[in-house]
This record gives structure tokens, sequence and C-alpha cells, in this order.
């Protein structure tokens, strides 16, 4: 058997490893399952999808699309944050409760309008730190031109919460004609990422405090409603998006790839990666393609558009250092790849495990 014929078999048992649906082996909830890799997809897939299944909800994307009765295009996102520490460089929960509901929307091609903002409060919570975080809240919105038009509050016994958990949810108008999907990829295809990876997971695990590590690291969470307009506008060809937070970049390229016709390929020299965010993740042991991201996303472009697409991105001060990250193949079927600086190739598989503390 030739060294070619060899790694054709080991890529076709991979390939038949990956293909097999996500099973739930777990008795109790773990943090892994909220971590956003393996384990969150086999909760996702064998509890909730089971009991709530219908063709909205199979799309299993960042935002449902429906319509109205006069047939108006809308998108509709729901997501709870429970960040530790609450407070952080770059930001606190109150920002990314807002940014993060905003930005899957704007991923699925909706212009974002309206949210809703719901609180679990732990009994003692500080008054003063809950009028912070409803005006960091109220400032986010407030600069991404969306309005919170309703909510809910509880509070429950002290132990119960850590402190306080938010919900929002957010609903945005699809413009006509406006479709991104992954069923739209094909090979040739070019991937682009908005901007730098790795800074929102990065200051917030070192803002705990647990680490001897100083470094000059904020988060990155920011709405990105704005460059999706600018890609879409000079990439109208644009196929697919995702915002790249829990489980990160890694993570959301094979959530792209999972039973399609084809394969990712990254190139780790074009990786956009702050020397610092690379300094603290490579101390920690952490590969910064799994760290997430609060104000950055993930692109399918048309080869002929990828010029353009980075161009416009740049034009954005929150798309300074965008740039086409790698390419989509026609094979081995659903595996995500990286090019590495040395010359070699690995495989980069969903995430397993919960390498970092909460973040988003």
């Amino acid at each position: 058997m030739t060294a070619a014929e060899r790694e054709d078999r080991v890529l076709e048992r991979i390939d038949k490893f990956r293909q097999r649906r996500p099973r739930l082996l777990d008795d109790v909830v773990t943090l892994a399952h909220g971590a956003g890799g393996k384990s969150s997809a086999a909760l996702v897939d064998a509890v909730f999808l089971e009991a709530f299944r219908n063709d909205e909800l199979e799309q299993l994307g960042d935002a449902a699309g429906l319509r109205t009765p006069s047939g108006e295009r809308l998108a509709f996102s729901t997501d709870s944050f429970v960040v530790s520490p609450r407070r952080f460089p770059g930001g606190s929960i109150g920002h990314v409760a807002v940014h993060g509901t905003i930005n899957d929307l704007a991923v699925s091609g909706a212009r974002p309008q309206w949210l809703s903002a719901a609180f679990v409060i732990e009994e003692g919570f500080p008054i003063d730190e809950l009028r912070e975080i409803v005006a960091d809240m109220s400032e986010a919105a407030a600069k991404a031109g969306v309005q919170i038009v309703t909510g809910d509050t509880k509070v429950v016994g002290k132990g119960a919460a850590d402190g306080v958990y938010i919900s929002t949810a957010g609903v945005g108008v699809v413009p006509e004609g406006r479709q991104l999907s992954a069923e739209l990829v094909r090979p040739g295809d070019k991937v682009v990422v908005s901007g730098s990876i790795g800074e929102h997971g990065m200051a917030v695990m070192l803002a705990r405090g647990d680490l001897a590590i100083d470094a000059d690291i904020a988060s990155d969470t920011a709405p990105v409603h704005e460059l999706v307009e600018l890609l879409l506008e000079a990439a109208p060809s644009t196929r697919w998006m995702r915002d790249a937070t829990r489980g990160g970049v890694g993570t959301v390229c094979n959530e792209l790839v999972k039973d399609r016709p084809f394969a990712l390929v990254l190139d780790e020299r074009s990786l956009p990666v702050q020397p610092q965010v690379l300094g603290a993740c490579d101390m920690l042991g952490i590969d910064p393609l799994y760290v997430p991201n609060e104000g950055k996303f993930v692109a399918v472009v048309a080869p002929e558009e990828a010029d353009a697409a980075v161009g416009a991105l740049r034009t954005h001060p929150l798309g300074a250092r965008a740039t086409v990250v790698g390419d989509i193949i026609p094979e081995p079927n659903g595996i995500v790849a990286l090019r590495t600086s040395f010359g070699g190739s690995r495989i980069v598989d969903m995430l397993v495990g919960d390498p970092l503390p909460r973040i988003c």
C-alpha cells in the first residue's frame, strides 16, 4: 500500500467517524455542555432538537428566518449571558448581552431593530452594580441604533445564581433578496475573518485574576451589523456568515463543513492574532482558533469578490485587520484543516471540553 493510499484510508475513517450523529452519554449537565463544542452539539441534538424539532429550528443558525403574513422577512434570535467576571477590560456582561444578540441577527443577514432583556438576579446583588450593567446595555443599544422594548426581572434566593444572568432576544428585518446559507457554499470560495481573533476570551480569562499573567488585552465586544452591511454591499454574492463566539473560529468552521460535500482549509500564517493574545495562549496551552470572540465574524465569499470584501471591511475601524484566512476545497468532505506556518497541515476538530471560563 502506497503512502497516498494509507492517507486516503485514514481520511476515510476520520470522515465516517465525524459523520456520526453526536450522542449524549452524560447523566448530568457539565460545564463542557456550555463550551460550544462537541458536548454542546450532543446536548442540543439529543434534548432540545428532539423535543422542539421543526423546519426553522433544524437550520441551527444564529437566528430563525421568519415571514409575516404580509410576506416581510424577519430574523429572530435569543441568547443568555453568564460572564464571569461581569466586568473586564473592554466591556461588561451588559455590553456582551446587547452585542451578542445584535451580532446573531446581523450574520443572519438581518438589520437589527428591537431587543428584549430578561434578568435573573440573586438576592443580595448590589443595586449600584445592577445600575451600571443596565447603563452599559442602554449605551450599547443606543450606539448600535436598536431599541430595548420589553423585558422581565426575576429574583432568586442567595446562592441560587452567580450574581446576575441576562437573556436577550432580538428581531431584525431581512432585506428582500438577501440570502445566506451553508447550502450556497461551494469549492473555490474564500474564507474571510473580519478582524483579529481571541481578544474576548483572553481578556475575560486574565480578568479573573487566577493567573499570574499581565497582558494588555481588551475584549473585542462590539456590534458587527455595520461591518456586515459593508461586506454585503461590496460582495453581494456572499454565501454564509457566523459570529465566532463560543468555541471560536475553529468550531464555527466545523459547524459550516458538517455534513457538507466540501472541506475548509485555513492558513495559519494568515490568521490575524495580536501578539499579546498569541503569547497568552502559548503560555496557557490554548489554541487561539478555539478562543471566543464577541465582535468578529467568519464569512465565506465568492472568489472573485474576496478582495472587494476585505477592502470594504478594512474601511471600518472594527474591520481594520480583516483578511482572507482560507479556502473551500472539494475534499475530504466535512474536514477543517490548517496549513501550518512550518509547511505541514493538521486537522482542526470541534472543540472538546471546556478550556476557558464562562465568557458569554
